[in-house]
């Protein structure tokens, strides 16, 4: 790993955290990892990417945690068994891909628990971006000609998903700062400042 570097973000929904992973992938000449990784994990288990995705956005809350600890930190499970095609399963498929991809290649990986299945990897710098829920709004708003209502809604929903999942594979607050090494407000400048900003971390600490 330590010829390769990768940068994961997580981001609360009209922060404007994917965008600007985009933007700083195409300004390194690295590659961008999102949905992508599902189709990945499918080529790799030859399970369908709409089971991924599925379990991508949905979580069985009655699971303890440890369940999902051994989903994290566990081998695949083989296709002769029932739970082939369990969430954890897949989730392990996902887990195995990003470590691969990490240890092979200069990346930029949003969301999917990177953070965390790379947590104790060399020259990997994890990002959160945040923005207050006004500023996302507004964001949300304008990007799909909502109106602040189903811009709010939206915005709870996807963020209450997101965290759901986190927790229940890493069992963390996927808002908790001590997860990140540099977490960003988004709102308290332009998009390509931040951008440079994670850029200058990059370089002073890799």
């Amino acid at each position: 790993m330590a010829d390769t570097h990768v940068i994961t973000i997580n981001r609360g929904y009209g922060s404007g955290g994917r965008t600007m992973g985009i933007a700083l992938a195409k300004e390194l000449g690295w590659h961008y990892y999102d949905r992508e990784l599902l189709r990945l994990a499918s080529d790799e288990s030859g399970i369908s990417e709409e089971l991924f995705a599925k379990a991508d956005e949905t979580v069985k809350r009655t699971l303890l945690f440890r369940v999902a600890r051994d989903a994290l930190n566990g081998e695949v499970i083989p296709p002769d068994s029932d739970a082939f095609i369990s969430n954890e399963n897949l989730f392990r498929y996902q887990a195995r891909i990003i470590r691969t991809l990490a240890a092979t290649e200069n990346c930029v990986i949003i969301g999917r628990c990177g953070n965390y299945i790379l947590r104790d990897q060399p020259n990997v710098v994890k990002v959160y971006v945040h923005a207050p829920e006004k500023v996302c709004i507004r964001t949300v708003m304008n990007m799909f000609g909502l109106t602040h209502d189903e811009a709010e809604k939206r915005i709870h929903d996807i963020d209450r998903r997101r965290g759901e999942y986190i927790r229940h594979f890493t069992g963390r607050d996927w808002q908790c700062a001590d997860d990140y090494d540099l977490c960003i407000d988004s709102s308290r400048m332009e998009w390509d400042k931040c951008i440079r900003i994670i850029r200058a971390y990059l370089e002073e600490t890799t």
